[in-house]
C-alpha cells in the first residue's frame, strides 16, 4: 500500500478502452481509487443512457478526483469535452498517451508544404 493514495479519473478515446482498463487495474493495485469514463458501449445501463447522463456521470467522477489521466487519439470530441471539464475544475492533468495523427498535425504539415512552395497534389494518382 502506498502512503499517498490518489483519486484518479481516467478519460480517453473509446479506441483505448483496453489500455484504460489495464491502467485502472494497475493503479488500483497500487492502492489508488480509480474511475474510468462512461463509455456508452461498455454496459447495458450506459448504452441506454443519454449523452446528458454520460456527461453528468463523468463530471461527477471528475469533481471527486485529485487528478485526470488522459488517453486521447486527438479526434475524440468526448475527450475534448472531458478535458474542458478538467480545465474548468482545475484538475491536475496527466497525459498518458496522445495519438500521433491529428488534424492539428495536418494543418502544420499543410503550412510547411505550402511554405516550401510544394504543390499540393494527390500522391496516389
Amino acid at each position: 500500500m502506498i502512503k499517498d493514495k490518489k483519486k484518479i479519473m481516467i478519460i480517453g478515446s473509446t479506441e483505448f478502452q483496453n489500455e484504460i482498463e489495464c491502467a485502472k487495474r494497475a493503479l488500483e493495485l497500487e492502492g489508488h481509487w480509480v474511475v474510468t469514463p462512461c463509455f456508452n458501449d461498455k454496459d447495458k445501463e450506459l448504452r441506454d443512457g443519454t449523452e446528458y447522463y454520460i456527461c453528468n456521470a463523468n463530471r461527477f467522477a471528475m469533481e471527486n478526483a485529485d487528478e485526470v489521466h488522459v488517453y486521447w487519439n486527438g479526434r475524440s470530441t468526448g475527450t475534448i469535452f472531458d478535458l474542458g471539464m478538467a480545465f474548468a475544475l482545475r484538475k491536475k492533468v496527466v497525459v498518458k498517451y496522445l495519438g500521433k495523427k491529428s488534424f492539428a498535425n495536418f494543418v502544420e504539415q499543410l503550412e510547411e508544404k505550402q511554405n516550401e512552395g510544394m504543390e499540393i497534389v494527390n500522391e496516389n494518382v
